[in-house]
């Protein structure tokens, strides 16, 4: 097992990657522009495109030392680096004087440099985490503190071995818990011995911060041994949105990170992505929505459409359109749809099998009651029932309910038996709301579609 002999050396090539991809951006658009007629002729221009990713690299080089980073922050990264290279190569054309390049040429350069930086990083990341999972470029660590925080810890460390942690114990001085914890090794006052024979790379204190004098000690001894250091605030017990690090004179302070669809920009960019995709699609949806009728309308008697009053944004009620997929009946704002319903028709069947019944909702995305990617808008006798049992449910009307979600591309659809289910779906819809970014959008728009095709067994 190779533990991380050349490590160090990662950060190294990718940010060498980086220069190659900007490289080979520059040299297609040479070729594609016909060189200097182009505006990208100049060996000054390309030497400026080069000296600009120099600061690049500097504000984002910590991204490539992350282990955990889910790829929606990667490409969120990606953007973020390509626009602060856009910003400090115009403001070196600005200061030279270079007035004569194409800006039909520069705008293809960026497009294709954010394309290949784009797939390089999600690829190189890709990459490392099959080479971890071979067993290579692994740390070693252990959590001090086998409370709710440092088992919570545990798990997402383990949840891909491509994460590359090596898990060498616990420690705490609860020693009780041995029986019940994987690789207890004994209470606090074993750990620095452990460390320097197993040669640990990363402590992780869950410590309650009571236990001022045992943290005070690790951190020296981390200090003095070349050992990284991370602190488990145990607020994260009852705080689940991202927190804030900052100073206050020299007092450390923790924030809440503001969801970022209080942003005005966020929404006008999550509602401009919704009205040009739903003008797209209802331009389109004759192709879909005449055969559909038809199957809905021979299969039994009544409507084609089914209008449902449920619960939308800030609580309100909205009129949510779908293709009638049961026979008229009395208790269809009352009762769920389960997995052998009697007044499911066998078009209707198939509508919810492939969640074709959900198309005519883009009606609800244009008129802006809905968004393509939210949380599901539920009946209004669910949301009476589940707003009294379940804590958060009413932060879920937040912001604008969707076609698709978080909660439902991870399983949680369909009927919801048991208050467990709700309780799930609820939690993934606020952690949506709280995680919210445009290509996590894209994303969840992909696995849709994704599972459409495949075909999912709680879609009945």
């Amino acid at each position: 097992m190779a533990r991380g002999r050349y490590g160090h050396m990662i950060k190294s090539l990718i940010v060498i990657g980086d220069f190659f991809c900007l490289n080979i951006a520059y040299a297609i658009i040479c070729f594609w522009g016909g060189g200097i007629d182009g505006g990208f002729g100049e060996k000054i221009v390309w030497l400026l495109l080069n000296l600009s990713y120099f600061p690049v690299f500097l504000f984002f080089a910590k991204v490539h030392d992350l282990r955990i980073l889910h790829v929606d922050r990667v490409l969120i990264k990606v953007m973020q680096s390509i626009l602060c290279h856009l910003a400090i190569f115009l403001l070196l054309i600005f200061f030279l004087q270079l007035d004569d390049i194409s800006e039909v040429v520069l705008i293809k350069f960026y497009l294709l440099a954010t394309f290949l930086l784009a797939i390089w990083w999600v690829g190189s990341r890709k990459f490392l985490k099959y080479f971890r999972r071979k067993g290579y470029n692994f740390k070693r660590v252990v959590i001090v503190g086998a409370g709710t925080m440092g088992t919570k810890l545990l798990d997402e460390l383990r949840s891909d071995e491509g994460y590359g942690y090596k898990f060498m114990g616990f420690f705490d001085d609860n020693v009780s818990l041995k029986k019940s914890l994987p690789n207890f090794q004994g209470d606090c006052s074993a750990v620095e011995d452990f460390v320097i024979e197993n040669k640990i790379d990363e402590i992780y204190c869950a410590l309650s911060m009571r236990h001022e004098e045992k943290i005070t000690r690790l951190l020296k001894f981390s200090e003095a041994n070349n050992v990284s250091f991370y602190m488990v605030p145990d607020v994260g017990r009852y705080i689940h949105r991202q927190l804030e690090f900052q100073l206050v004179g020299n007092v450390p302070v923790l924030s809440l990170h503001p969801e970022p669809l209080q942003n005005i920009f966020s929404r006008l960019l999550k509602r401009s992505f919704d009205l040009l995709f739903s003008t797209l699609f209802l331009i389109c949806s004759p192709l879909i929505f005449i055969p559909i009728a038809i199957a809905v309308k021979l299969s039994s008697p009544g409507p084609v459409f089914f209008v449902q009053k449920r619960t939308g944004f800030k609580g309100k009620e909205f009129k949510c359109y779908k293709f009638r997929t049961m026979r008229v009946n009395a208790n269809s704002d009352k009762v769920q749809a389960s997995r052998n319903d009697p007044r499911k028709t066998r078009v209707g069947e198939f509508l919810r099998k492939t969640s074709l019944d959900e198309l005519p909702q883009f009606i609800n995305v244009f008129m802006g009651d809905m968004s393509i990617v939210g949380p599901r808008p539920h009946m209004i006798k669910h949301t009476q029932d589940y707003s009294k049992i379940i804590d958060k449910y009413m932060l879920r009307h937040l912001i604008k309910p969707g076609i698709t979600g978080w909660a439902q591309v991870n399983g949680y659809r369909g009927e919801t038996r048991e208050l467990w289910q709700m309780e799930c779906r609820v939690e993934y819809d606020v952690w949506y709301i709280e995680h919210w970014n445009f290509w996590l959008d894209l994303k969840i728009i992909f696995l849709t579609i994704v599972n459409a095709f495949r075909g999912e067994k709680n879609a009945f």
